[in-house]
């Protein structure tokens, strides 16, 4: 791995602009479309959840269309009808996608009962739509982090299956042995199962050895912190430069940005 992948670039850099949403590939507001949807991806785009899991409230019977509990999955919906979940009235939502460069002591959560600074101050003049964290970063952890209102990619992203790739740059409180380099690389038994990650190597141009870049896919509660207490070291600061292949490049620490067009398109070919 090359240093230029893992390098902070957070100092001195200006805001980026803002950018503007542009309603095409996926991205346009689907409140003027006059066509019949299916019911799971209305309740996708209103930012309830993904489809999959649309599929499984339609099945419960709490959502209902024009006042009709509806348990058939299939069913479709045309503008004008109205549609509940629970007793409340949903609304279909452009899909949003903002990118934060997450800083340290902010908690990965919509909301938290301990008054703890979240994620969702640093974007709360992103737009009206309510957005949620793709994935998580612990309190600790800074670097890129996805913010969606759109359930059905959120929930893709997420999925083992997809293998989501994730880089990351850690610094630990000591030099990391070349052979312990190895047992990385070749795979450890943690206390929640094995665990491989897809690349592993000391940050190229760093002297010391005590920087280290890890590619991986997992998304298993702190695994590279884990990954690296199990062999003596302790991880003293966590950066992610790259999810599913979006970087925080020219863009500062605790600032966020709206994805490009070709951005959002890649995603949805993941």
């Amino acid at each position: 791995m090359k240093k230029r992948d893992f390098k902070q670039r957070d100092k001195d850099e200006k805001r980026p602009p803002r950018r503007k949403v542009v309603e095409e590939n996926g991205t346009a507001d689907h409140r003027g479309d006059t066509g019949q949807i299916r019911l799971n991806k209305y309740l996708a785009h209103a930012g309830v959840c993904s489809r999959r899991e649309a599929d499984k409230l339609i099945e419960t019977g709490v959502v209902r269309v024009n006042g009709k509990i509806i348990r058939e999955l299939g069913t479709k919906v045309k503008p004008g009808d109205k549609i509940q979940l629970g007793e409340q009235t949903l609304k279909m939502e452009r899909p949003v996608y903002v990118l934060l460069n997450k800083p340290k002591d902010y908690i990965t959560t919509s909301s938290d009962p301990q008054n703890r600074k979240t994620v969702m101050e640093l974007i709360r003049n992103a737009c009206p739509e309510r957005l949620y964290p793709v994935g998580r970063l612990d309190r600790n952890t800074t670097g890129v982090l996805l913010l969606t209102n759109d359930g059905e990619m959120a929930d893709k992203l997420t999925h083992p299956s997809r293998k989501v790739r994730k880089l990351y740059h850690v610094w630990l409180d000591k030099k990391m042995k070349t052979s312990d380099l190895d047992v990385v690389r070749a795979g450890l038994e943690l206390e929640d199962g094995f665990i491989r990650v897809d690349a592993v190597e000391f940050i190229e141009g760093e002297n010391d050895k005590s920087q280290v870049g890890v590619e991986l896919h997992s998304g298993r509660n702190r695994i590279v912190r884990r990954i690296f207490e199990h062999l003596g070291y302790k991880v003293i600061r966590l950066d992610r430069v790259s999810f599913a292949g979006l970087t925080k490049h020219n863009l500062p620490r605790g600032k966020y940005r709206y994805l490009t067009d070709r951005e959002i398109s890649y995603l949805k070919m993941l």
